[in-house]
């Protein structure tokens, strides 16, 4: 099953649809609960990232028997460097977006730790594409 969404950068009332949808569908597949939490923390994040340091962003979700595969590619300033990126507490993130209670640092290492697998690229100055798998 795949599962397309659009996500607006600086669109902070929709951050989270994604993710929400993707839940509900897991849910209703009878997914374990505790698979469920990783994933949703997992999309949950990588939706705020594009939302709070991007223009926009496209993910595709594609949920198979045994495991749940996850593309968010954006149009935005891209990640200058990644290994300073996956530190915990390190953010690029504005005033403005931290004053709303985001861009504390722990999105990417969020991710990572709730994913079997994590594949970050970025091009600085076009965007980043970030691919997750979570095994069921």
């Amino acid at each position: 099953m795949e599962m397309q969404f659009h996500i607006e950068g600086g669109d902070f009332s929709g951050a989270g649809t994604a993710s929400s949808e993707v839940k509900k569908v897991l849910k209703q597949l009878n997914i374990s609960p505790m698979i469920i939490r990783r994933i949703a923390v997992a999309l949950y994040e990588a939706e705020v990232n594009v939302v709070a340091h991007a223009f926009s962003g496209e993910m595709t979700v594609n949920i198979e028997s045994d495991k749940i595969q996850i593309c968010i590619v954006d149009e935005g300033p891209g990640i200058e460097d990644i290994e300073q990126a996956m530190q915990e507490g390190f953010s690029t993130a504005s005033d403005k977006v931290r004053e709303m209670g985001f861009g504390a640092g722990m999105g990417l290492p969020n991710i990572k730790r709730n994913t079997d697998e994590m594949k970050l690229s970025s091009i600085p100055g076009k965007g980043t594409t970030i691919e997750i798998i979570v095994k069921f």
